[in-house]
């Protein structure tokens, strides 16, 4: 088993490490840094750590006393299959400015057995949920 370790500690943070996977990624591809570290700098920031490295991510967007929405979620793609995002999820879940919220949302394409096993579930009621969603906002 790997030792990681999670913080919460914004100075802590690789930004280097965290904008090139989320530039990269299906939900915020080609994000700008300046546009990334705004966002940082406004959210509740989990940072997982295998040594000295930075391997993995999760920020809160969050009132902290009614509700949470978590976004941007990952491990590096060369240390995942060891358990780092469950440990990950574990520190979101158990932080205390987290604990007692009124509503915990995500968006998942693809990982939804793992935030099931922390209590997400399916929208109970979609039809009261609305959106504006702007996909390609980071494309030129």
């Amino acid at each position: 088993m790997t030792d990681f370790r999670v913080t919460s500690t914004l100075a802590d943070m690789n930004l280097s490490v965290i904008h090139g996977f989320l530039q990269h990624s299906y939900w915020a591809k080609g994000i700008p840094e300046a546009t990334l570290r705004r966002a940082l700098e406004n959210s509740l920031c989990f940072g997982l750590f295998c040594g000295s490295d930075q391997i993995g991510f999760a920020r809160m967007i969050t009132d902290k006393a009614t509700f949470a929405y978590l976004a941007d979620v990952f491990v590096l793609e060369s240390h995942r299959g060891r358990g780092g995002s469950k440990v990950l999820m574990q520190a979101v879940m158990a932080h205390p400015e987290l604990t007692g919220l009124r509503r915990m949302m995500l968006a998942t394409s693809d990982a939804h057995g793992l935030y099931r096993q922390f209590g997400f579930t399916d929208l109970g009621n979609p039809g009261i949920m609305m959106e504006i969603h702007r996909p390609n906002v980071y494309q030129p």
